[in-house]
């Protein structure tokens, strides 16, 4: 399969040494309204001259400099007369490369929060507090600094938490100026980006809907046909309202019915798809073949892996069905596509399955049409509102792939399914229609196959347990558990003891990701 390429020009290039939060560096520039793309470093100087950068930044990464294996950059990344600025890792591969020296800690690793004192406000620092927290980590150091340098900060584990090569434009953060625990770290990447790199503050992604609308339908062309998987999560949905308003019925949406949907789902796209935007959506009712599929098969893994086969089966055959359509289109997002490093120092391709339509068909020769793939979730979102999608789809929880599948702990069963069905609705109803929703991630009801006495109408029941899950989160990696009001939790117990046949209890999950996940399968 081909694909379009992706992103505009301008300002800022990220190259990923294997940061663990290499994409939260990305999402803080965007933040600040300034474009940024992640490349891995044997990638980085093809990438800097197809986007002409504004500014470069270095992640940090695992490694050690000084290692044989360790990620390398092409030194022309710095003689390209934009200004660089090395984290972590980062900082220590200018070292290394100009000069400096880079040693082992001699402290061994230096890990968390510690004080910061500025030597030099300058350009970099400004507006910064005096003896400010800043996040540490790592497990080397910069010993000696290369010719050029000064010192702007230090700390008590760090001489060289801040330093600068001002003529040559090269700054270095030995901490994570892109975490929350950094307490002016947006306010040292905002200065890098705007004061140092005069990076224009032009990206909104709520205001890019003809751009993208254009982009497609150049790349389709006047006769071209495109069809995708409508699995009516804010992803799918938003690219194919881009795609639809680029081509209009050329555009065939296949929403595949797999039996592990939540209450109202399916009429819910029917609605909004098929009558409000007048899309042409098939509705293909799998979930007897789903279900037969997930028959005795109790093991996580191996539930993902075969609703993500059948549901390839099942898409391949109605895509072949429409042999003028030599397009897919699909709602990847930007970190579905982002290449990072591998801890060994090798590449690796982190490209996903996406999370509603479960891989990719890949024997099926057609060219992908990706409106998102340059996106991040709250990106897409702001799109969606762009386009007038409505609140209840824009906002929107996000629900796996596998769906229902992962919340039923055990043998996917239609004896199990439907009560599950019916107490995710009572949670989703009680918490959306006191507005509880903004600021949580998930809500959502999980089966488990463990019996309970109980009593119900003076007589004793043995039935199953429904455990109740609530999350906060900015992106999934990490997520902290949430207490809805007494008053709600008591609301939504009793209703689904009262109105849901084959639970005699009711829990409420208190695990924070990590170490628990978010979903549980």
């Amino acid at each position: 399969m081909s694909q379009q390429p992706e992103g505009p020009q301008g300002g800022v290039l990220i190259v990923d040494f294997g940061a663990q939060y290499c994409q939260l560096i990305a999402r803080r520039v965007r933040e600040l309204g300034v474009y940024s793309r992640i490349t891995v470093p044997e990638r980085a100087m093809f990438t800097f001259t197809h986007m002409r950068p504004q500014a470069v930044i270095l992640s940090g990464g695992p490694r050690s400099v000084y290692e044989h294996d360790a990620p390398q950059l092409d030194r022309k990344i710095l003689d390209q007369g934009v200004p660089v600025l090395g984290i972590c890792y980062g900082l220590q591969w200018l070292a290394q490369n100009l000069g400096g020296e880079v040693t082992p800690a001699s402290s061994g690793a230096e890990y968390g929060r510690t004080e910061m004192r500025i030597d030099d406000a300058g350009e970099l620092l400004a507006g910064v507090r005096q003896d400010g927290i800043v996040w540490m980590s790592h497990g080397d150091k910069v010993a000696k600094l290369p010719p050029g340098f000064s010192v702007l900060a230090r700390s008590a584990p760090c001489p060289f938490a801040v330093v600068a090569d001002r003529a040559r434009g090269f700054y270095g953060l030995q901490f994570h100026p892109e975490v929350a625990h950094t307490q002016d770290g947006g306010v040292m990447l905002e200065n890098f980006v705007r004061a140092i790199g005069k990076c224009r503050s032009d990206w909104n992604p709520g205001n890019i809907v003809d751009a993208k609308v254009a982009a497609v339908r150049e790349l389709v062309g006047p006769d071209g046909e495109v069809v995708m998987g409508l699995s009516g999560g804010v992803d799918s949905s938003v690219a194919a309202v881009i795609i639809h308003r680029a081509i209009g019925r050329r555009l065939h949406c296949v929403f595949v019915d797999n039996g592990l949907l939540r209450a109202g789902e399916r009429d819910g796209v029917e609605s909004l798809f098929r009558d409000d935007y007048h899309m042409d959506v098939k509705i293909v009712d799998a979930s007897e073949r789903f279900l037969g599929e997930l028959r005795g098969i109790i093991d996580p893994e191996h539930k993902r892996k075969v609703v993500g086969k059948v549901f390839v089966d099942v898409f391949r055959d109605e895509a072949r069905s429409l042999r003028s359509a030599k397009f897919l289109g699909q709602g990847t997002l930007y970190p579905d596509v982002i290449e990072s490093v591998a801890a060994h120092g090798g590449a690796t391709s982190t490209i996903k399955s996406h999370h509603n339509v479960g891989g990719l068909p890949k024997d099926l020769d057609m060219t992908l049409v990706e409106p998102l793939r340059d996106l991040f979730k709250d990106e897409v979102r702001a799109l969606g509102r762009q386009l007038g999608l409505p609140s209840s789809l824009v906002d929107r929880q996000p629900f796996p792939g596998p769906g229902l599948a992962v919340r039923c702990l055990g043998e996917v069963t239609r004896q199990k399914l439907e009560p599950l069905r019916q107490a995710d609705a009572i949670v989703r109803d009680e918490v959306e229609k006191r507005g509880l929703q903004q600021g949580l991630w998930q809500y959502f009801a999980v089966y488990l196959p463990i019996k309970s006495v109980g009593v119900k109408g003076d007589a004793r029941v043995y039935e199953d347990v429904c455990m109740l899950r609530v999350v906060s989160s900015q992106d999934a990696m990490t997520a902290d558990w949430e207490l809805l009001p007494v008053d709600v939790l008591r609301r939504i117990s009793n209703r689904i003891l009262n109105e849901v046949k084959g639970f005699s209890r009711v829990g409420l999950d208190i695990s924070s990701k990590p170490p628990a996940t978010i979903e549980w399968e």
